[in-house]
């Protein structure tokens, strides 16, 4: 990384300009809150995902309920899946007429999807629904929250990283641009003829 090569820059020399110190207390500060900074923040993300995300696996695990299902009839078609975690077993989900019983006590009828691969009336399959037997999708388990988890808090500290590093070289380009119109600057002064300059012509 370029932040690292600038280090070379606290090199006593006598050609070493004040830029060069600058640039190099840049690039370490910025190494520092990459080293440092970046994976602490992630870890604080990272934790507060977790807390959040355990959170919700306790509250859907308490509103969600696992009832068992009867077929009444297979229907035609598919609907939209609504269980975003659901895998590629799509293709072996069938739309099927059923009647279940609500953890209220209440009876409930209407279209469900099932993993049966010929469902006939009679069949028993399990669903998930809330308290009123509303279908729902399953839910989040500890396991996948703790994944999304750590993904969130490693994401935090490359996004750290990154934004560091984008400042670092923002920083040292208006430098170098700097630079750039001071040397301008100092050949205007000079005119188009310094080399003519004391050779008596």
């Amino acid at each position: 990384m370029r932040a690292i090569r600038g280090l070379w820059r606290w090199r006593r020399n006598p050609l070493r300009r004040t830029t060069d110190l600058v640039e190099a207390w840049v690039a370490l500060v910025a190494l520092v809150l990459i080293v440092v900074a970046a994976p602490v923040l992630g870890s604080f993300v990272g934790a507060a995902a977790q807390s959040t995300l355990q959170r919700s696996v306790r509250q859907q695990q308490h509103d969600r309920h696992l009832v068992r299902a009867t077929v009444v009839r297979k229907l035609g078609g598919a609907p939209v899946e609504p269980d975003p975690d659901a895998t590629s077993a799509h293709d072996n989900r069938s739309r099927v007429q059923a009647d279940w019983t609500a953890p209220d006590g209440t009876r409930q009828h209407g279209p469900v999807l099932t993993t049966l691969r010929s469902p006939h009336k009679g069949d028993h399959f399990d669903v998930w629904t809330d308290r009123h037997g509303v279908i729902t999708a399953r839910p989040l388990d500890a396991v996948t929250a703790t994944t999304h988890a750590v993904l969130a808090g490693f994401g935090a500290a490359l996004l750290t990283a990154g934004l560091v590093d984008s400042g670092r070289r923002m920083i040292v380009w208006r430098m170098v641009r700097r630079r750039y119109a001071r040397w301008d600057q100092a050949w205007d002064r000079a005119g188009p003829d310094w080399g003519k300059a004391g050779t008596g012509s």
